[in-house]
């Protein structure tokens, strides 16, 4: 076919609109950057690698990731200014690195209040549906669209040597996250700030007795037994909410019909895939650590009711006084926001604790 008449007949399709039917042409390839500061074998990795993985396919591969794990792309508490300001597209915020940046959602931060993560993943959800202020944070002062709600499943008290009470931590150096500082604190210990990836070799060196804020997973991934095999459930709950988001600017630009994809996806999740895959990954997880020599106990109950009373309501009233106040948030309110969801989901859940899967192995 001679060029000028190619271009007749290729006009006269595009007229026709058939151009926008053949596959291929209807959408532009979209390709988005997912950029986490853990790596791909951590906790919450699991179920954004099924989220994003699950996107590609739904939409053909008109949405295409690249993922930069590990920092990679950014830095350990760069991730919230990457993702508002467009440096990345899509991102795994934790709270707890970005605690003046996120106060509201720091009122979603505690111990010692459920039982299980699947319970807490949905306790989010439905403050945020409900709570003004914090969606505010998020979508206005963060310019940042929620994905979903996810969290690091479980947190033992992980130790070089093992203890038989809580009395046993006092004035041990543990690695603490967030308010598992409070928590550390309130035993006697020394809470000392640290980022994941240094964690390993300050066990190694002598540095830290132990990690807490350092979920089962996470922790089995990144060798921690290796130095530390001592996992104590102390009854704490659930750890660590956390939030995958999208730039608000990004979102705002994919096609209503990609929109719906990803909110597909997290219904999904809430509806029981988040357990489904972690429940799988504890799983596994569980019996790598048994085989490479964890020691997995429990406290007694009279140790756990003794650290919960230590605990709560002295963390949520620090947050209500020494956060909430200062930056207008009424902290009450939300907490009856909280304690709702709380009653709502209570029971719910499906996710075991470590130590609950190694007892039925």
């Amino acid at each position: 076919m001679r060029r000028r008449d190619f271009l007749k007949a290729t006009g006269a399709l595009a007229g026709a609109g058939i151009l926008s039917s053949l596959p291929g042409l209807a959408h532009a390839a979209t390709s988005l950057k997912f950029d986490s500061y853990v790596s791909e074998t951590a906790g919450p990795s699991w179920i954004d690698r099924w989220f994003f993985e699950e996107l590609e396919k739904r939409t053909n591969g008109e949405i295409g990731m690249k993922y930069y794990w590990a920092g990679s792309l950014n830095k350990v508490g760069e991730h919230l200014g990457a993702v508002r300001d467009g440096t990345s597209d899509a991102t795994l915020i934790s709270p707890g690195y970005y605690q003046a940046e996120l106060p509201v959602t720091r009122g979603l931060e505690w111990y010692f209040r459920m039982e299980r993560a699947d319970e807490l993943q949905l306790v989010c959800r439905d403050v945020y549906e409900n709570f003004a202020p914090l969606r505010q944070e998020w979508e206005d002062r963060h310019r940042s669209k929620v994905l979903y709600w996810t969290n690091w499943n479980y947190a033992p008290l992980i130790l070089r040597e093992p203890i038989t009470s809580l009395a046993d931590l006092k004035g041990k150096k543990i690695r603490a996250y967030g308010v598992a500082t409070d928590v550390i604190e309130s035993f006697g210990g020394i809470a000392v700030p640290m980022a994941a990836g240094e964690v390993y070799q300050a066990l190694e060196r002598g540095v830290l007795d132990g990690v807490y804020g350092f979920d089962f997973v996470t922790a089995v991934a990144y060798k921690l037994h290796e130095i530390a095999p001592n996992f104590h459930d102390i009854g704490d709950g659930p750890h660590a909410p956390a939030v995958t988001v999208m730039s608000r600017r990004v979102w705002d630009g994919l096609p209503a019909a990609h929109q719906q994809v990803c909110t597909d996806l997290a219904n999904e999740l809430y509806a029981g895939k988040f357990a489904e895959i972690y429940n799988k990954a504890l799983a596994d997880y569980v019996q790598k650590a048994l085989a490479e020599g964890v020691t997995l106990t429990a406290l007694s109950d009279e140790e756990k009711a003794k650290a919960k009373a230590t605990v709560q309501p002295a963390q949520v009233d620090k947050w209500i006084e020494t956060v909430a106040g200062p930056n207008g948030i009424n902290g009450e309110a939300m907490q009856e926001v909280v304690e709702e969801a709380i009653s709502r989901h209570a029971g719910t859940g499906t996710m075991k604790r470590p130590v609950e899967i190694a007892a039925d192995l």
